[in-house]
């Protein structure tokens, strides 16, 4: 996984070393991540824009903010997510790959921390779960 730090190495080694809150946009594939410190970046689009991408690619990225106690996932899964047609399969993908990826990422970076869904973006959650009963 490449792993860009923004706006350079030591903002972010320093913000770790703090253990200030982090951002990071993960691509769908894991193959790409770009972590700021959450005062360089202010939202997820915005870093993106500052790493060299259109802000309308963070429906191509999991997104999270994360420090060594954890790290909550803004699960918001794009209505066009692996061209999967029918959205509780859509989202129980966007979910199991979410994990997988996020993890890795985490891990790569050095923070073995657990991954939480806020409840603010937990209502696709209830939604597919409530199609399971």
């Amino acid at each position: 996984m490449n792993i860009v730090k923004y706006p350079d190495d030591s903002g972010v080694n320093s913000a770790v070393t703090a253990d200030e809150p982090l951002l990071a946009v993960i691509s769908f594939d894991g193959k790409t991540a770009v972590v700021s410190q959450v005062d360089d970046a202010v939202e997820h689009h915005i870093l993106l824009m500052k790493a060299g991408y259109r802000d309308t690619d963070v429906d191509k990225f999991f997104r999270i903010v994360f420090d060594k106690s954890g790290a909550d996932w803004t699960f918001v899964c794009p209505p066009d997510y692996k061209g999967i047609k029918y959205k509780d399969k859509r989202i129980e993908a966007f979910y199991k790959d979410g994990f997988s990826v996020i993890s890795e990422f985490l891990h790569a970076f050095g923070y073995l921390v657990g991954i939480n869904i806020p409840k603010r973006y937990s209502r696709h959650l209830n939604a597919m779960n409530s199609n399971i009963i």
